[in-house]
């Protein structure tokens, strides 16, 4: 009597279930807000060096007049005759004029941190990152210490308390402290919550309803934040918007249940069977008592058994120990890696393409819900090395794309089609961020899969401070950021060769299963076409019989 057939009887697609969803579903939304929070309160408008004869003028006198010079946005006037600018020989801009959309100040004009200062927004956003790798090995420790939930409603506090002080900051010190502290929370916030409702939800339902789920919610958090920094007007009110309701995560011990995997794990039965009473309970669902007491019996004699044996003693370093599982496991981080950093550049770099950032930004965040939904229909039909390799190459196409047309097209009179072009980016690389998290699950072997997943995640966040400075050499060349993503997506896709296919496999569960596994696949295996092979020969055989 384990506990996914406890549960069953229990319900484990329910009212419990709907709303464990929907709380996984808000969880979602602050983790969208929380997350772009950097991107949003860091957008920097057209600006120019202030000029005392340009203090009335309209924006379109004013563009005129740098338009003139070699450096628009930084060249520091001496005068202006007859409409015609005197560069300064010396010294350097110390105020500006800007651009304002929609009246929104950011905390690159409210700190001046443009021209030759640009450099200290992306060094300030570094640190997010830097703190996510610490945040993700702390508050991963304290789930197992002291269970999944109160873990939950740490990190989500601890991130919204980070996004909430950064709004105070007013030099670049604190602005690193606080972007560090609220990265704290950043990968935590989600798949703490992703693993309970994984755990309690039927397994047939846990793909169409965690993709879903992620894909609606967290779309619907990331179009609606553009216009919630707008309708505030400044970046540290929108911190506000994006970190008080955070506090939302207070009330979830009211709802949901602490994991009971965990509880079974840390062998506190008698709290793992409460937690399946409960959820019997809100499901209107009867369970006999006997039912509770196998469920009991079961674990207790595993877990003596268990002891017994001293079984598990494979670790995440063991995956080094052996040549194909140590290409397999590098590889796997380094494609971790790449994916992390192009999703945060392709997401992030929203600016100068000839529209509003922020409306760009909004739209092109819809590209989550068909994300979503080429997993789904994709995943299963055309295998995980498939859908990797596919989705980074056509992303890496995409992306080259639109950096030449940014090179070569006028961005104004464009605008509509560099919109298309970054949707299509974003999507494709949701798509693969998506598909990365499930083949790296499957392709792990069970005996180190949790240690695995998260020192993986760990890497990739590491790494995805440099996106910052990849989106500043922009400041030297618009296409710059775009041509540099699409050749490291290009080498990821080609990477994806070297992995075994994981569809319709005996998954590993030791490292010596994982050394052994998919031994007889060609790099150029794909299910999909193997498929059509397989299709192509019943045909022949059919007509020669007949």
């Amino acid at each position: 009597m384990d506990f996914d057939t406890v549960l069953e009887k229990c319900g484990n697609y329910g009212r419990y279930q709907f709303v464990l969803l929907l709380l996984y579903g808000c969880t979602n939304i602050l983790s969208s807000m929380h997350y772009f929070a950097q991107t949003l309160i860091s957008f920097t408008p057209e600006h120019w060096c202030y000029h005392e004869k340009l203090a009335n003028a309209s924006i379109s006198y004013i563009r005129s007049i740098y338009g003139q010079t070699a450096n628009p946005q930084c060249t520091l006037l001496e005068d202006i005759i007859d409409d015609q600018p005197v560069v300064s020989a010396v010294g350097n801009c110390r105020e500006w004029i800007y651009d304002y959309e929609s009246d929104y100040r950011s905390i690159t004009t409210d700190l001046k941190w443009v021209c030759d200062d640009a450099f200290q927004a992306a060094v300030g956003q570094s640190f997010f990152f830097v703190g996510s790798i610490i945040g993700t090995i702390f508050f991963g420790f304290l789930a197992d210490r002291i269970g999944r939930l109160p873990a939950l409603i740490c990190t989500t506090l601890t991130g919204a308390l980070g996004d909430f002080l950064t709004s105070f900051v007013t030099a670049l010190p604190a602005f690193a402290l606080f972007r560090f502290f609220s990265g704290l929370s950043t990968d935590t916030v989600f798949y703490l919550m992703y693993i309970m409702v994984f755990e309690y939800l039927s397994p047939q339902k846990r793909t169409f309803g965690l993709n879903i789920i992620t894909a609606i919610f967290y779309c619907f958090g990331l179009i609606l934040s553009p216009w919630y920094a707008i309708w505030v007007g400044s970046w540290r009110y929108y911190l506000y918007v994006a970190s008080l309701p955070a506090l939302i995560v207070l009330i979830y011990p009211i709802f949901i249940c602490e994991s009971a995997q965990w509880l079974i794990a840390t062998e506190r039965y008698d709290r793992a069977v409460s937690c399946l009473k409960r959820v019997a309970k809100f499901n209107r669902r009867v369970v006999e008592e006997d039912v509770f007491t196998q469920f009991r019996t079961y674990y207790e004699q595993k877990m003596a058994e268990e002891t017994k044996l001293n079984k598990n003693k494979d670790t995440f370093w063991g995956m080094f120990r052996t040549p194909r599982l140590r290409k397999f496991t590098t590889i796997m981080l380094i494609k971790s890696v790449i994916i992390t950093i192009a999703f945060d550049v392709i997401s992030r770099n929203m600016e100068g393409l000839g529209s509003s950032p922020f409306l760009l930004f909004s739209l092109t965040s819809i590209a989550y819900i068909p994300g979503g939904f080429t997993i789904i229909l994709l995943q299963n039909r055309i295998g995980r090395k498939g859908m990797a390799f596919g989705s980074l190459f056509v992303s890496a196409i995409i992306v080259t794309i639109t950096g030449f047309l940014i090179a070569f097209l006028d961005r104004e009179q464009n605008a509509v089609l560099l919109a298309i072009m970054v949707s299509l980016g974003r999507y494709g690389v949701i798509v693969s961020y998506d598909a990365e998290a499930q083949y790296a699950a499957e392709f792990i072997p069970t005996t180190v899969r949790g240690r695995g997943l998260a020192n993986i995640h760990v890497i990739g966040y590491g790494f995805a401070s440099l996106s910052s400075y990849i989106i500043y050499l922009g400041h030297y060349y618009k296409p710059l950021p775009s041509i540099v993503i699409a050749a490291v997506m290009m080498c990821g896709a080609l990477l994806c060769l070297a992995l075994p296919e994981t569809l319709n496999q005996k998954l590993p569960e030791t490292l010596k299963d994982g050394e052994e596994f998919a031994r007889h696949q060609r790099w150029y295996y794909f299910p999909c076409f193997d498929r059509s092979r397989k299709d192509k020969t019943v045909v022949i055989e059919n007509s020669n019989t007949h």
